[in-house]
């Protein structure tokens, strides 16, 4: 299918001869998420012409939240804003008020609650230990009994920095229902480090900034999109060329091996599946906004219970069950797999998009790589300072 632009509609059906006349926008922007958002919030300020395309229904990308039974359902995972960053902090804080939700996360092993990060609280309920210098030398003393010297999987990297009990309770079920694997067969890289805390502090980030918007994150995006047009349900991929016609620039925020009709291969994802369940009759169904489930007998990693992110009182209650599982064509990617036969394909199509004089590359997909929103930001910034203030 065509599209036009009319200098007030986006219409379908223009033939050939007319889309040159039409091309109006500055910038194509494939992807109404935070890195596309605020791409073009940023370029309107400057007064060039945006239109954001997005395949999906709604706005928002994966911080999408949709209003069910008067509270704010994270529709694609939990999302808590964090950063270390004041600019970024203050930046975001123009689009939403922040309530003051600290993320402070419980594990249930088996019926077993303990607190994440692994912290004192953690400590004492594994092990009865009641001071920080006790705690070290339990975590010592089964460090050296696993006497792993060169790490050669995940496990032994978990064992070699945190000891057998909190690996086998708190981390190897959790984290092969992440990955769908064995953690022997899980490169050590994945985990680098494990957070160890030796006081009494839930807090899981070490972040100074810290909330979640109330209100929801789909009226930030709404905000940064005000008065930009905006197209949904459209496939870039199924009306590229024509498309890519209506503007001088494209921003492009999708997978970066679609892009290039994975001529170098398919980058591998780990995906996510759902389960939102409205509870009726019951106000408060687990005490705390998320709950992980690290036995490996449970299907799923953690339940999130929506309301506690902005400590509602609604008579009923929402929940999501999280389920791994392996992504494939027409799933949403969320994980990236970053072992260096991804990378190296990566670095592949990466090597391309240097060289597109009319496309930006931006986002978790296109550069293949997580990110937790205020880098997303950050990193949106940043690309608007090179498109435009160092040509100024």
């Amino acid at each position: 299918m065509d599209f036009c632009y009319n200098g007030k509609d986006i219409y379908e059906g223009c033939s050939d001869n007319i889309k040159g006349e039409w091309s109006m926008y500055d910038y194509l922007i494939v992807g109404a998420g935070l890195f596309g958002s605020v791409f073009a919030y940023e370029a309107t300020k400057r007064g060039k012409k945006c239109l954001v395309i997005d395949k999906r229904d709604h706005i928002g990308g994966n911080i999408y939240t949709e209003k069910i039974e008067d509270i704010h359902v994270h529709k694609y995972g939990a999302h808590i804003f964090h950063t270390n960053d004041k600019n970024i902090w203050e930046y975001v804080n123009q689009f939403a008020e922040f309530n003051r939700y600290t993320n402070s996360p419980i594990a249930n092993y088996k019926g077993e609650i303990y607190n994440l990060p692994f912290n004192m609280n953690t400590f004492q309920k594994l092990w009865g230990v009641t001071t920080p210098a006790e705690a070290k030398e339990k975590i010592k003393m089964q460090r050296d009994a696993a006497n792993i010297t060169e790490p050669r999987n995940l496990e032994e990297q978990a064992i070699s920095l945190v000891g057998t009990d909190i690996y086998e309770k708190l981390i190897k079920g959790y984290t092969e229902k992440q990955w769908g694997r064995s953690a022997k067969e899980l490169p050590a890289f994945i985990i680098k480090r494990l957070p160890v805390r030796f006081t009494y502090d839930n807090n899981y980030f070490n972040d100074r900034y810290q909330g979640i918007p109330i209100g929801g994150y789909t009226a930030i995006i709404e905000k940064m999109l005000d008065g930009i047009d905006v197209k949904l349900n459209v496939d870039f991929f199924e009306n590229k060329t024509e498309l890519e016609h209506l503007a001088e620039k494209v921003v492009f925020t999708g997978m970066i091996d679609q892009y290039y009709n994975y001529q170098f291969g398919v980058l591998d994802y780990r995906s996510l599946h759902f389960e939102t369940k409205v509870l009726d009759d019951t106000v408060n169904y687990q005490g705390n906004a998320v709950v992980n489930y690290t036995d490996k007998e449970t299907p799923y990693t953690r339940i999130i219970e929506h309301k506690h992110f902005e400590f509602g009182t609604q008579p009923k209650t929402v929940i999501t069950e999280e389920y791994p599982k392996e992504w494939n064509p027409g799933d949403n990617p969320y994980y990236p797999i970053n072992n260096d036969k991804n990378n190296e394909i990566y670095r592949k199509y990466k090597a391309l998009a240097s060289k597109e004089p009319n496309v930006i590359f931006g986002g978790r997909l296109a550069t293949y790589k997580y990110y937790d929103m205020h880098q997303v930001i950050g990193a949106a910034l940043t690309t608007v300072q090179k498109e435009f203030d160092n040509h100024v």
